[in-house]
């Protein structure tokens, strides 16, 4: 579904990283580790084409990101789900309706109803529904995040850091989540420092741990 070929990316006249491969199949799970500043973000953002690459070639559901045009790569981008690594609300509107925000935006708030019911219930966030996010734990706004970036039923999901700024309890609740998705044949892809959690979904899925170090992409040992 998403397909990266022999990509770099450099910015400010310095390159991140270089021949850098990476193929994201329907129901694969991948971990993405590496120092800070290694480019994890970066490349995130290269596989749902907020960036493109300096050289190489990225494909979206078989699509060149390099020939597409912004509709069509808006259109690309409902059918991958993005939880960023700093959750970004609107304050004003209560809980339901910034989750339900991408249906609104575009043009299907018609659909809303159970289906958001049930998703509300699925993260566990049914009694935070009306609201506000500053009155949301961390823990909640994960989840609201999670919650947001799947209700347009993507085919991947693309994490950054998802559990930073959680305790370990809530952190395994959100893993339970990605991993139900992808046992649902979702592709879904994480970045992150925390070993422990890596550790926690090799023993429930099978998921590939790759390390961005020293500008390139490689596949991390069986110490993980």
């Amino acid at each position: 579904m998403i397909e990266l070929q022999h990509v770099a990316y450099s910015y400010g006249g310095g390159e991140l990283f270089s021949d850098l491969s990476l193929s994201l199949a329907p129901g694969s799970f991948h971990f993405l580790t590496g120092p800070s500043g290694s480019g994890k973000t970066t490349l995130l953002k290269l596989c749902y084409a907020e960036l493109k690459a300096t050289s190489g070639d990225v494909q979206i559901f078989g699509e060149d990101v390099r020939s597409m045009e912004r509709d069509r790569v808006a259109l690309a981008r409902r059918r991958i789900g993005v939880v960023h690594q700093d959750c970004q609300f609107l304050d004003h509107l209560p809980l339901s309706e910034n989750v339900a925000l991408p249906l609104t935006v575009a043009g299907r708030g018609g659909e809303l109803g159970q289906d958001l019911t049930d998703l509300l219930a699925w993260v566990g966030l049914t009694r935070q529904a009306g609201q506000l996010p500053p009155e949301l734990s961390g823990g909640e706004r994960q989840r609201a995040a999670l919650a947001r970036a799947v209700i347009m039923s993507p085919e991947v999901i693309i994490a950054d850091e998802p559990t930073g700024n959680i305790d370990w309890e809530m952190s395994q609740r959100l893993l339970a989540l990605l991993v139900e998705l992808n046992r649902m044949g979702k592709a879904v892809l994480i970045a992150t420092h925390d070993l422990q959690l890596i550790r926690a979904a090799k023993a429930q899925v099978q998921a590939r741990v790759l390390r961005l170090k020293d500008r390139r992409l490689q596949a991390a040992g069986a110490d993980l």
